[in-house]
């Protein structure tokens, strides 16, 4: 007797993005998937036994040029029974990824998905669900992440391949680009290999493999955990990276990180590397294609019309700073938290310079500054509606800007342990205490010190709303009842105090910590609330103790368009600053770059170096991330929307305005004998989530 069996198979992939920062910057992924290995003899199914369907082959390869890591990986899987059996294919994604490409090979024939319009993607899903699919998500416990998974159900005795290639530039942070595998196969795997190719335009410093990680804490090297990977140095410029543990590895490394043993390998796989700075003008590369101009300073190479200048100069001594620490001491930090900020603060005071200037705001019902004659904290003696305090303020006469001396820093972290009154959060009146400080410091010292307010809070403002405080700090204007209040801005002016926000704990409003910094020359990041907070807050300040240049300015004359941001507040020690463009004359162009040093204003004469890959990519990443981030702070998103659009539909991006699908076609297979159920269950679903946060996925199912 012979049936037919229709299967329908349609994905919806809808990445959002994760609010959080940063840190890290990295890639990592997660692969789950099956296959038996050549020559095996297929068992019956009362004689199978482990995992099944079983994973027969896992590779992962990482391309790394010009700091742009692409990165594809393929996953076979076999079902060994007589009868359907759902497999999964799961990638943690890094933070700042887009997937370009992804495939399914089902029955020797590839179904390849493509980029659409969310809508339009939407559409499709909708028409899905209402013809009698359901939608719903999965969960992935990763931090700064966001996740691919595809379930699928694998025909009897069969096999399939999933493909999928996402695409990410490399930051450079603390002196190093970091490149993070996150391998969680759920079981042993026959054959899994990692590679990573290196191939830079300057020449590798150094190339590492730390130990492996559990990927949800920050900890230190340890030698059991060393993965003892292959590393090959090709040449000065390029180097090869490999990874395949075996059985026995899997299950020991598994072990320390703290898996089953049956599960094998669950944690990360890191790969470190930096390249020769130079000592002048700092490392530039500016990359191009028609044919190589000679330069008075220096060689230019073209290549297709774009450039990518990557800048990061070395020796140059860091600027003085004037940080203020704006700290929640709301009652909602009570116990562990505000333990944990305690502990941190201790290591990050030490790490302040001593030609540098602090002052520590807590802020609960009302803002405290701390009074280093007095040895407490000084709280404000009227309370005034928010917007208006300056004046207040200037009549209050708070505690002045402290030395970062040694006996200072010994009396701050004593008088940082007690924790004093826990009440609300009034995050408006911490912020404008801080922006007054900074403004105040800049005043009796005009352009001695780089203002910076390091704000750190776990929660919603009880005592004023959201709203109230964009108007008020980001766009320096307050509404009442009048268009603008008298109250000027507190971070206005040629000397804005940059706002660097962290979110503690899961009841943080990370958009709003987001848009706050993103509008005042910073950025923000968030603190997971686990052991190791402590150390996430430490790292955090780290990136940010060490500001060798501000107002730094790429400019870029001659045929030259379509430059990505091309302006910093502030360039850290360790970081890179990068930015792309497009030139139609490259007999004429010319670049300068400008900053502010420790001495004054200095400019740089950039290196010119070759290419290593098409930059064109690399261009169009770049552009789409400008434009998307803008978007989210600007009040008229529409002609941003159709920038992001127009070039993520062209360079199949999937972001957050376009949308990834697949459709297996209908198709007839006859099967002879006894009558087979149906494969039951074809489902496909993307997910976009994470310790961090996330939209709602989908997956659709027959």
């Amino acid at each position: 007797m012979k049936f037919k069996i229709a299967l329908t198979l349609t994905l919806l992939l809808s990445c959002e993005p994760i609010f959080s920062d940063t840190s890290s910057e990295t890639t990592s992924f997660i692969v789950t998937t099956t296959q038996i290995p050549k020559g095996t003899t297929v068992p019956t199914d009362d004689d199978i036994t482990g995992p099944n369907p079983k994973i027969y082959s896992m590779e992962i390869q990482t391309n790394i040029s010009n700091r742009f890591a692409s990165t594809l990986i393929t996953s076979k899987v076999r079902n060994l029974k007589k009868t359907a059996e759902e497999t999964t294919f799961s990638v943690i994604l890094p933070e700042n990824a887009f997937v370009s490409e992804f495939a399914m090979e089902i029955g020797g024939k590839i179904y390849k998905a493509y980029v659409k319009e969310k809508k339009e993607a939407k559409q499709i899903y909708d028409e899905a669900v209402s013809s009698g699919r359901s939608a719903g998500h999965v969960e992935l416990n990763a931090r700064n992440s966001k996740t691919f998974t595809v379930s699928v159900n694998i025909e009897p005795e069969s096999k399939t391949i999933f493909r999928l290639t996402y695409e990410e530039l490399l930051q450079r942070q603390i002196g190093q680009y970091e490149l993070i595998v996150n391998i969680h196969p759920g079981q042993i795997v026959d054959d899994l290999n990692v590679q990573v190719h290196i191939n830079e335009s300057r020449p590798l410093t150094f190339v590492r493999t730390p130990s492996l990680r559990t990927g949800n804490e920050i900890s230190k090297n340890d030698d059991n955990l060393e993965p003892e990977a292959d590393i090959k140095i090709i040449n000065s410029t390029s180097a090869v990276v490999k990874f395949s543990p075996d059985k026995h590895q899997q299950k020991h490394f598994g072990k320390l990180l703290g898996s089953r043993k049956e599960n094998g390998l669950a944690g990360q796989f890191v790969v470190q590397y930096d390249v020769e700075r130079d000592p002048q003008g700092g490392e530039v590369i500016l990359l191009f294609l028609f044919l190589n101009a000679l330069s008075v300073c220096a060689k230019i190479l073209v290549r297709d019309g774009y450039f990518v200048h990557f800048f990061s100069p070395s020796e140059l001594e860091p600027l003085p700073k004037h940080v203020v620490f704006v700290l929640d001491n709301s009652g909602s930090m009570m116990g562990r938290k505000i333990e944990q900020l305690n502990e941190a603060m201790q290591n990050i005071l030490s790490e302040l310079r001593l030609n540098d200037l602090f002052n520590i705001v807590r802020f609960s019902d009302s803002a405290s500054v701390w009074d280093l004659n007095k040895n407490n904290f000084t709280s404000l003696s009227r309370r005034v509606k928010y917007g208006q305090l300056e004046p207040v303020l200037r009549e209050t006469g708070l505690p002045d800007e402290v030395e970062a001396t040694e006996d200072n820093i010994e009396k701050a972290k004593k008088v940082i342990k007690i924790v004093g009154y826990m009440g609300s959060t009034n995050i408006m009146e911490g912020l404008e205490v801080g922006l007054f400080l900074t403004k105040r410091t800049q005043e009796k010292f005009p352009n001695k010190y780089q203002p910076m307010i390091v704000f750190l809070t776990d929660g919603l403002p009880t005592e004023h709303t959201v709203h109230g405080i964009t108007s008020t700090v980001i766009n320096f204007k307050f509404k009442v009842n009048k268009p603008e209040s008298h109250i000027t801005s507190l971070n206005s002016g040629p000397n804005r105090a940059s706002i660097f926000s962290l979110s503690f704990g899961s009841s943080a409003d990370k958009k709003f910590l987001q848009k706050l910094s993103s509008q005042n020359l910073g950025f923000s990041r968030h603190i997971f609330e686990a052991a190791d907070a402590s150390l996430q807050l430490q790292d955090f300040y780290r990136k940010i103790s060490s500001p060798l240049l501000s107002n730094v300015t790429f400019k870029y004359v001659d045929g030259v368009t379509d430059v990505t941001k091309s302006h910093y507040p502030i360039f850290f020690n360790g970081s890179e600053l990068v930015v792309a463009g497009r030139t139609n004359d490259i007999s004429n162009i010319s670049l300068h770059v400008g900053g502010i040093c420790r001495t004054g204003f200095v400019e740089f004469t950039p290196k010119r170096e070759e290419p290593v890959s098409s930059l064109e990519r690399l261009w169009a990443y770049l552009t789409v991330k400008q434009i998307l981030k803008e978007k989210k702070t600007a009040t008229n998103t529409t002609e941003l929307t159709k920038k992001a659009l127009d070039l993520a539909l062209k360079y199949s991006f999937v972001t957050e305005v376009s949308s990834l699908v697949v459709v297996k076609p209908n198709r007839t297979d006859s099967v002879e004998g006894e009558h087979r159920p149906k494969a039951g269950r074809n489902r496909l679903r993307a997910d976009s989530l994470g310790r961090a946060g996330g939209p709602q996925p989908h997956f659709l199912r027959n």
